[in-house]
Order: C-alpha cells, then structure tokens, then sequence
C-alpha cells in the first residue's frame, strides 16, 4: 500500500515526505511480517462526528504505511452491565481488541473528559478473558477533537487508562482544537499543522507497533506475576499428593 500511486486519497501529503516504514530497521530476521492489526474506535454517535471523521483519515494514513485496519461502529453498544457479554456489538468488540495488535483511540471532549460513548468501549473490553489479555503488550496511539481551544483533557484521561490496559502507550499524541473549522463539508480534514501532527501520531504507531511485535510476551512479563504463577503450581502439585 505505501506507493506513491496511494497517495490520491491523501491529498495533503507532501509525497517526498510521507517514507515507507522501515521494516527492517525496527525487526528481527524472524519477525513475523504480516501488516500490522490496528483497531480505531471513536467516541461520537452524531451524523456529523468530527471524531468519525478523525478516524477516517487516520484509516487512510495507516493503511498507506501498510496496515491492516478495522473500525468499530459504538452505534447499538449497550452500556457497560447493561446487556450480557454475547450481545452481539460487546461481543465485536472484543472480538477485534482480541484481534488488534495496536489500537487507537479517538475521542472528543465534552465537559472537560472524554464521552461516555468512548468510555464505555473501554470498559467492555475486559483486562482479562479467557485467559487471555486482550490489550496486554499492544501499542495505543491517543487522540481528541474539540469545539472549542485546545485542549488535552481527553488525552490525558485516555494514557491513563492506556497504562491501565496495560498498552504501550506511544509518546505522541494529537489534539484537534475548533474541529469544525479543520473538516471541509465531505468531511476531510484540512492540511494544517494540526494534520501533520495527526500524520506523525499515525507513523509512530506504524513503527512502535513493529518494534514490540513478537516481543510483547517478553516485555510484559513481570516479576511478581511468576512469584503467583510458581505458587500456584506448588499449590496444585500439593493438593494433587494428598
């Protein structure tokens, strides 16, 4: 995907600008090189959601640098508790946390936090399930969209609960001030150094996503967790000889 014949759909890019990501600078000779799986989500449900709209440019960054990207619809997901775990929409949604290598997760701010909407895709994506750490080792790239001036309220809010999801949080970051004068009426988004950022925030999750890949398990292993595990299994072997 990363040719300049892509780039039509890109037209704020300055061609000898946007590189190819350097996949063997970041990689083993054995690192698997499948496109990297990342999962957008965004916290809006109106028709014209600058916060959609973020997320449609960033599919069309991430897909040139070459990865392979799906969008989650929060339409129809129920509040968190409110509804069984098979619904169908909680279940997709975990379905592609389980399936994402690195996420991102764009939000706009109302009363000085991120939306209930955003906040709420979170909450149903679980820390653990079925043995599995659905978000445990993945990169996460964060980003906000305001009415008014800038303001990185729903950034800030969203690194945490990064940290708390136990994600690799990327250094970058982007915050759209006044959103509805950086959207043209198609809903594109306008070239600006507002933009720019946007296209830096994507190439850094592009390049953090292939430096952890295979080694999450290794970077996320923890000392005291082996303590727990090595107890545990001295507590099954004791209980197995009685």
């Amino acid at each position: 995907m990363a040719d300049r014949d892509h780039l039509q759909d890109l037209p704020n890019i300055v061609p000898d600008a946007l590189h190819p990501i350097d996949i063997d600078a970041l990689t083993g000779p054995r690192t698997a090189r499948h496109p990297p799986r990342i999962l957008i989500l965004y916290g809006s449900l109106r028709s014209r959601s600058y916060s959609r709209y973020l997320a449609e440019e960033v599919c069309r960054l991430l897909q040139w640098l070459g990865c392979e990207v799906r969008t989650f619809d929060p339409a129809g997901l129920p509040l968190p508790d409110d509804a069984p775990v098979d619904h169908p929409k909680v279940r997709e949604l975990r379905d592609l946390a389980t399936w994402s290598e690195g996420m991102v997760w764009i939000s706009p701010e109302r009363h000085g936090a991120m939306t209930g909407v955003m906040k709420s895709q979170i909450d149903w994506i679980p820390l653990a399930l079925g043995g599995v750490r659905p978000t445990q080792g993945k990169t996460l790239a964060i980003m906000e969209v305001s009415g008014g001036s800038q303001s990185f309220n729903a950034v800030n809010q969203m690194r945490v609960l990064g940290r708390w999801m136990r994600m690799v949080t990327i250094p970058n970051q982007s915050s759209v001030p006044k959103a509805f004068g950086e959207f043209d009426d198609s809903g594109r988004m306008r070239d600006s150094p507002l933009y720019r950022r946007v296209v830096d925030v994507c190439e850094e999750l592009v390049k953090f996503t292939w430096l952890t890949r295979d080694r999450a398990g290794y970077l996320t292993s923890r000392y005291s967790e082996r303590v727990e595990s090595a107890e545990g299994a001295s507590k099954r072997v004791n209980q197995a000889t009685h």
